[in-house]
């Protein structure tokens, strides 16, 4: 506090009447230490990076030729420093003598006709490729040169040898277009057409938000379509609000898949919070999103996947270990209650008694 006290009698200085009373040699003091230099940058010029402290008059212009003459003169009229220990030329020690490498004596023994052995010695990369492939040698090849050489009588092979080192090249193969017409499949899932059961609009880029609002508002009293995907057709938050709100609606979807879009984890919340009322959606995939959903997100998540018992199905790769375990259980007590609905025979709902309660 007095360090305080004493800056408080400085607050009510005034400085004009203080800087009108400094000489002109004070204020050209003062400027030189106001003025901002970056020392540490090393892309400025010497000029901005250090204060210029030379007072001196320049002697002449600049000239760089005399300048790196004056250098080198001066350089060889210094004296080297003398060596602390003098350079005799004298070796110490055993010379470095390579190791020679042994020779198989059965390779050594080994003797060919005349005839082969030129044939060898003029064969190409290719021709030897070629005959180590009939010879079994796969191992000195790649599987792709091995196979063509044993499938045909003439030679293949064009790279030789040394290609091992070389990857198969694969031909790349272009994603499939999606040629579902969107205006008009949603007429359909708006007619309740009975032949629609499955909409697919993965990776349409251009589909406008409204358009993917009326999907979910048209699914609510749909009673056929028992799967919707829409994977990669960057869709957001509010397309995941409108899809929670036809899941509370909605009595015939089995699967929805929003994976790889740009849903944040409250979009994901309000998903998974809707299956609270829906007992007919078996399947939910909701990975790759543009951002990451965080640990306390993922501890939401498997806290309500806990509660539900209809979900058979959940896709999400979880960061933590903790709510991994917890979801995954909870699917495969899921799973369980349904062979056991199935084994007796049950119309209601079976509860387990493993289920936690968080």
């Amino acid at each position: 506090m007095s360090y305080r006290k004493e800056l408080e009698k400085y607050q009510d200085l005034d400085e004009d009447r203080i800087l009108s009373a400094l000489t002109e040699e004070e204020i050209k003091m003062l400027e030189e230490e106001m003025v901002e230099l970056d020392p540490d940058n090393a892309l400025l010029p010497a000029g901005m990076r250090q204060r210029d402290q030379t007072k001196k008059n320049p002697t002449g212009p600049f000239k760089r030729d005399d300048l790196l003459a004056h250098l080198e003169k001066q350089a060889n009229s210094t004296k080297d420093r003398e060596d602390l220990v003098p350079f005799t030329g004298e070796k110490r020690g055993k010379a470095w003598v390579p190791k020679q490498k042994a020779i198989d004596p059965v390779l050594e023994s080994v003797t060919l006709e005349p005839e082969l052995e030129e044939a060898l010695a003029n064969a190409s990369d290719a021709e030897l490729c070629d005959i180590a492939a009939i010879l079994g040698m796969h191992t000195l090849m790649s599987n792709q040169q091995y196979y063509e050489a044993l499938g045909t009588t003439t030679i293949v092979n064009k790279e030789g040898l040394d290609s091992i080192i070389k990857p198969t090249q694969y031909k790349p193969v272009p994603d499939e277009p999606n040629s579902t017409d969107v205006e008009e499949t949603l007429e359909r899932v708006k007619n309740n057409d009975p032949d629609l059961e499955e909409v697919n609009l993965n990776n349409i880029k251009d589909i406008p938000i409204p358009t993917l609002k009326a999907y979910a508002e048209a699914l609510k009293n749909n009673t056929y379509v028992k799967k919707f995907s829409i994977v990669g057709t960057r869709s957001n938050d509010p397309i995941a609000y409108a899809l929670a709100e036809m899941l509370k609606a909605n009595t015939v979807l089995k699967s929805l898949n929003v994976e790889s879009n740009f849903i944040s984890g409250s979009g994901i919340l309000a998903l998974i919070e809707a299956l609270q009322n829906n007992k007919t959606l078996i399947e939910l995939k909701i990975d790759n999103q543009s951002q990451l959903l965080g640990n306390k997100v993922e501890m939401e998540i498997a806290s309500m996947l806990e509660k539900n018992t209809s979900l058979l199905k959940f896709g999400y790769h979880f960061t933590q270990q903790g709510p991994r375990l917890r979801a995954s259980n909870a699917m495969m007590n899921n799973n369980d209650l349904v062979r056991k609905r199935r084994l007796a025979d049950l119309n209601g709902p079976i509860f387990p008694k493993c289920r936690t309660t968080i």
